[in-house]
């Protein structure tokens, strides 16, 4: 065997075959249960113990995805996955991470891979401007948003000095795994009513001393909270803290000028992450960080050995993340943006908006079912009448159909059940069905 091509496999036969196999997987994907039936284990006790010592044909493979790996799959691309933020890899990106694949580029420096790295350098640039965000903001991609905040506060942790973290309760949980792993403080501060950060809470630390960094959330995971990041920008300029903004989910909203209200005060941010992997079509991983501070990444992030060392007069990406290796993502974004255009991801947004307010509606109209928490984007925050055991009961009993898969949380010290609307493919039909769901299981527990 020589090559990259091992015997029996032919690249444009086999290729086609999964090519077929996804595009079949895509049109299917609303038949399978949602939330995987299996147990701990059950995919590994279908597996041999030891890899193959002969070449196996790549028709196996396929074989083995349909009988062993499908049925143990959590499928997000169903047009009824309800949980966590709702996504969608949209076609246009699948094909474009097998040509990211085929390039298989590993932009470390700018000379590595030139086309990668100015791509990347222009299309969050037309992210930027497509989000309405301050021209001049510097912006890389990174894997996942605990990755893009983790780089935030090890900017905030260099320019400071300083070892604290203020956040909300209701920050993705990455905030406070980043400060663990940095060793600075987490200082974890209890929301108002409308489950925001307190600027009041905020000053208090600030004038406690030694915070690094605040990071401002808008639209948490819990209940899509928007924290007052204009009110708290000048105190953390004051205090000389870095103001760091999450809009990992709710950032792509602001496509819609009428959904820009959440961004308000952003532009005094230090940095910012939004992720195209949750509401913006493209596959996972995709987390855009800009920062208007960008020198002090550089210093924080900088170091080339030997071999590293050009004379090129280029910026090399690495320098603004804690990763060397660098995977060509910004082609997916590029061809999704290009493929979809400002209108379709407009179209996109808007759609998830207004199917999360239909089935608002149904629940606040509904006796003996409430909405616990202002809808501000494209997640449903609700409960049954009864106790917290009564409506967890109520969550595993849905899932357990298969029909669809939502999650909950926990506001105000009580059990809220979680509705979040953004796949692509989720039409009014997938959300009644939700709702059918949810009233039949209710009355099955009752009785």
């Amino acid at each position: 065997m020589s090559g990259s091509v091992p015997p029996g496999f032919d690249f444009r036969r086999d290729g086609a075959a999964a090519l077929e196999w996804a595009a079949r997987y895509l049109e299917h994907v609303g038949e399978y249960p949602v939330l995987a039936r299996s147990a701990p284990g059950d995919v590994r006790s279908r597996l041999p113990a030891t890899a193959p010592d002969a070449p196996e044909p790549f028709a196996d493979v396929l074989r083995d995805l349909d009988e062993v790996l499908v049925p143990a799959l959590t499928h997000w691309q169903s047009p009824r996955f309800f949980s966590y933020f709702s996504v969608t890899a949209s076609e246009p990106g699948i094909v474009a991470e097998l040509l990211a694949a085929a390039l298989n580029q590993v932009a470390f420096i700018w000379r590595a891979s030139p086309a990668a790295t100015e791509l990347e350098l222009h299309v969050v640039d037309w992210l930027r401007d497509l989000l309405g965000l301050p021209a001049g903001w510097h912006g890389h991609i990174e894997d996942t948003a605990s990755t893009s905040t983790l780089a935030a506060l090890v900017a905030a942790r260099h320019l400071t000095g300083r070892t604290a973290v203020v956040f909300s309760e209701h920050a993705h949980s990455s905030v406070e795994k980043a400060a663990r792993l940095l060793g600075l403080e987490p200082r974890k501060l209890p929301t108002d009513d409308a489950y925001a950060l307190r600027p009041a809470d905020v000053e208090a630390e600030l004038a406690r001393g030694g915070v690094a960094a605040v990071v401002a959330t808008v639209g948490t995971t819990s209940v899509t909270s928007v924290d007052p990041v204009a009110a708290l920008a000048g105190p953390c300029a004051d205090a000389g803290a870095w103001l760091h903004v999450d809009a990992a989910y709710a950032g792509a909203a602001w496509v819609c000028p009428e959904l820009r209200w959440s961004q308000e005060g952003v532009e005094r941010a230090d940095s910012l992450v939004v992720n195209p992997h949750k509401w913006m079509l493209t596959p996972m991983d995709c987390s855009v960080v800009w920062t208007r501070r960008p020198d002090v990444f550089r210093e924080a992030f900088t170091l080339v050995p030997e071999y590293l060392r050009t004379s090129d007069e280029a910026e090399s990406l690495s320098d603004y993340g804690p990763a060397l290796g660098r995977r060509f993502r910004a082609l997916k974004l590029w061809t999704v943006i290009r493929c979809f255009g400002r209108e379709g991801l407009q179209e996109h947004v808007r759609e998830g908006i207004r199917l999360a307010e239909l089935f608002e509606r149904w629940v606040e109209e509904a006796d003996g079912w409430g909405v616990v928490a202002p809808r501000r984007f494209s997640l449903v925050c609700f409960r049954r009448e009864g106790s917290d055991e009564d409506n967890l009961a109520l969550l595993e009993a849905v899932n357990a159909s298969g029909e669809i898969f939502i999650t909950h949380t926990r506001l105000d010290g009580r059990v809220a059940l979680r509705l979040a609307v953004g796949n692509a493919r989720t039409t009014e039909e997938d959300v009644g069905r939700a709702w059918d769901v949810l009233r039949r299981e209710a009355a099955a527990l009752r009785a």
